[in-house]
């Protein structure tokens, strides 16, 4: 990049994002560092606007929305030497050519995590409060249950286990810490010394499912865990126990889970569903056994801006000739989101 004058940056994204990732005293700090139009947001490489701009293009600013940047993409930006990726996965967004141009990449998912974590402490503390079920039943009976009724609610001792040692699990595993919970973890990749800093127990997954009364789900979707908690493990789960899912929906087998929900054996708090959003019908929109949301776990809102500070201290690092804050590297990918 130029010492003499700022980097070209363009934006890639869906330009919807682009008011609250950069709002105004952000925007200004960006422009303060690169040469930037916030007038021209591509979404489209094949798109002619685009053509110049990226001939310039020293840095990329890319968000949700931002399509793949393959091989073509890269002949036609021969300046480009970084992409500040505004959101949290970028597997989609880079292959081989990328990696052999040497190209660097950082990516905002430690910020995007923190939202996550923040909703799973909640899911947690009041599915072990049971608040989710007793809001139904207070609803539809509009009377207090019977004093004994409480006796199996609470979050003295609860049994919680978390599967992945994510940036989000190892956030709420940081979360839970003020809390008299027992926690387990399940991550092929963390030994038990690891486990043990995190505050967690290590349990293979068919141990976590079996002696945990809250369960969730922070494991990356990837080839290796698509489908891994199958009907057999969803089974394990203890009677009157919850699964919590705020990664992706197809880690577990979802026509499983629905049979087990519309069974009431267990409860869900469930940000995300296989395929999302469900089919319009389904019963998961209406059981009293199951919170879904439209997958609002992750950073919305003004929290948002978050994502877009962590771009610009980013490129705070660049001119300042130091390395990334958060730089993603090509052995990730294989095993995070």
């Amino acid at each position: 990049m130029s010492a003499s004058a700022p980097p070209y940056a363009l934006f890639v994204m869906n330009p919807v994002h682009l008011r609250e990732l950069f709002p105004a005293r952000l925007m200004h700090r960006l422009r303060q560092l690169v040469e930037v139009d916030p007038g021209l947001v591509v979404q489209d490489f094949a798109d002619p606007a685009a053509a110049a701009a990226l001939s310039r293009a020293e840095v990329l600013i890319t968000g949700w929305g931002c399509p793949h940047i393959g091989a073509q993409v890269l002949d036609a930006a021969p300046r480009l030497r970084a992409v500040l990726h505004a959101a949290g996965s970028v597997r989609h967004m880079v292959g081989e050519p990328f990696w052999e141009r040497g190209i660097t990449l950082s990516s905002a998912v430690q910020a995007n995590a923190l939202p996550v974590a923040e909703y799973t402490l909640a899911a947690i503390l009041l599915s072990g409060k049971d608040a989710f079920g007793l809001r139904e039943r207070f609803r539809a009976e509009q009377a207090y249950p019977a004093p004994a009724e409480y006796t199996a609610v609470g979050n003295l001792g609860r049994r919680v286990g978390l599967i992945g040692a994510s940036r989000v699990g190892r956030r709420v595993l940081e979360l839970l810490r003020p809390f008299d919970l027992a926690v387990s973890l399940y991550d092929p990749y963390v030994d038990a010394a690891e486990a043990a800093r995190l505050g967690a127990v290590p349990l293979s997954l068919d141990e976590l499912l079996r002696t945990s009364d809250i369960v969730s789900v922070h494991a990356p979707d990837i080839p290796q865990t698509q489908g891994m908690l199958s009907r057999e493990r969803l089974a394990l789960i203890p009677d009157g126990g919850v699964l919590i899912n705020t990664s992706r929906g197809a880690l577990v087998d979802h026509t499983a889970l629905t049979e087990e929900l519309v069974g009431g054996r267990i409860s869900a708090v469930l940000d995300v569903t296989d395929p999302e959003p469900l089919p319009p019908g389904s019963p998961l929109y209406g059981l009293p056994n199951v919170f879904l949301t439209p997958h609002i776990a992750g950073s919305l809102g003004n929290e948002l801006a978050r994502l877009g500070g962590t771009v610009v201290q980013e490129l705070e690092r660049i001119g300042a000739g130091l390395p990334l804050a958060h730089p993603v590297h090509r052995a990730q990918l294989a095993i995070s989101a």
